[in-house]
């Protein structure tokens, strides 16, 4: 089997940009951001070895690592891993669950956001 690579999808790349550029906003210095984004590159890495590491969601074929208050929902491919999104657990769980949220805001909606624990 080839070696698995990490995919991000565009949605997966502006939710980790939003989050970093919060920070970067709020404490007025990249030292921070630069910190985190560090944190879940390197825990999103354990993916390649783990694949199955993350708690399984109702959907059948997404999967939650959770790395600190964040969830990384990705699905799992033969020859890759896909990022699909990030999700501050801090946020109100009602944005996640309203089922036209992510036709107007891009947010992730319905399954995704439970995690069968």
């Amino acid at each position: 089997m080839a070696k698995r690579k990490i995919v991000w999808s565009h949605r997966a790349k502006i939710r980790l940009y939003e989050i970093l550029d919060f920070y970067i906003e709020r404490n007025k210095s990249k030292t921070y951001s630069i910190k985190l984004n560090k944190i879940l590159q390197k825990e999103i890495k354990v993916l390649l070895k783990y694949p199955d590491i993350g708690l399984k969601t109702t959907e059948e074929s997404t999967r939650g690592l959770i790395i600190d208050a964040y969830i990384i929902y990705y699905q799992i491919a033969n020859d890759k891993i896909i990022i699909h999104t990030i999700w501050d657990s801090r946020q109100d769980p009602a944005r996640c669950s309203r089922p036209d949220a992510s036709v107007r805001t891009g947010r992730v909606t319905g399954p995704l956001c439970n995690l069968a624990l």
